[in-house]
């Protein structure tokens, strides 16, 4: 019965996909093939115009189609135009359905950071491609071990990407834990947090080291899910009542701005213990959106 609830925005879903990615990879061919960087820049506002269009669609998707209610504390000044480094837990795909709907044409189109093998997605991995997003290793310390060549990829990848996004208004996402949420992994980890897995602060360091003068805030986003983590088909069977999420804006912190992450150990654990009191109060603020009242 959930499949043929779902199963009519799930082919809209499909078709929107199809219609949106095509001009996508049509105009991000032109700019490729453009010369000059400011003949190329020309082409991103269209671009950002097709990507927020189709998840426009989307969200009217989850309006027409569902009546989870989305409660959303902070939201306020934001500029569409502006440069923001987006943080925030991660426990199901629903999550990136949420930010989007929070954020669209709110602040800049967000782009994520993504494992290297969501290249090969049909369709949306040439529209991840196609939209500027970071494709990341993320290797494991055994295989960094056996290549330690492996570990400057990721950091050059990040550098390089944060280079383009300094030119155009952006909102750079990063799900800090890297991986979704489970008992299983919290259990693995000896997480000390209820609800959270243990941050990864490399990816933040090094965007705050290529990008930290010119972004305007840290927008730290938690994601609650108070009737249980949901799949996209709990979504669009409509049996997700409630999401809960809280934003906090904090200033860029000067003294993490421009330091050297990978060589400087004293920086490192000074940007760790940073890192942890975030995750900390992220911790609490998550305790505090699960309370069903």
């Amino acid at each position: 019965m959930a499949l043929i609830r779902a199963l009519i925005p799930l082919i809209l879903l499909c078709i929107s996909t199809v219609v949106h990615v095509v001009p996508l990879l049509l105009v991000a061919l032109l700019k490729a093939l453009l010369p000059g960087r400011s003949l190329k820049r020309r082409c991103d506002p269209l671009l950002t115009g097709i990507a927020e269009s189709w998840i426009g669609f989307n969200n009217w998707l989850w309006d027409r189609f569902t009546k989870t209610r989305l409660v959303v504390d902070g939201a306020v000044d934001l500029q569409r135009d502006g440069h923001y480094l987006v943080l925030a837990n991660h426990q199901s795909w629903v999550d990136i359905v949420v930010l989007q709907k929070v954020f669209n044409r709110r602040i800049p189109l967000l782009r994520f950071f993504l494992k290297r093998q969501l290249f090969w997605v049909p369709l949306l991995g040439l529209a991840w491609w196609a939209l500027d997003f970071p494709f990341m290793g993320r290797y494991t310390p055994k295989q960094i071990a056996r290549n330690p060549a492996l570990a400057g990829r990721d950091i050059a990848v990040t550098r390089r990407a944060c280079a383009k996004f300094r030119e155009i208004p952006v909102a750079i996402m990063n799900f800090v834990e890297g991986t979704r949420f489970s008992a299983d992994k919290h259990a693995r980890q000896g997480s000390p947090y209820r609800h959270l897995l243990k941050p990864k602060s490399g990816g933040v360091a090094f965007v705050l080291e290529a990008m930290g003068q010119g972004l305007n805030a840290i927008l730290d986003v938690t994601i609650a899910y108070p009737a249980g983590v949901p799949s996209m088909l709990d979504l669009f069977a409509d049996r997700v009542p409630e999401v809960r999420v809280r934003i906090r804006q904090w200033p860029i912190p000067a003294e993490l701005v421009g330091g050297d992450y990978q060589n400087d150990r004293a920086f490192r654990v000074r940007f760790q213990q940073w890192m942890n009191d975030l995750w900390a109060r992220k911790d609490a603020d998550l305790d505090a959106l699960l309370k069903v009242e």
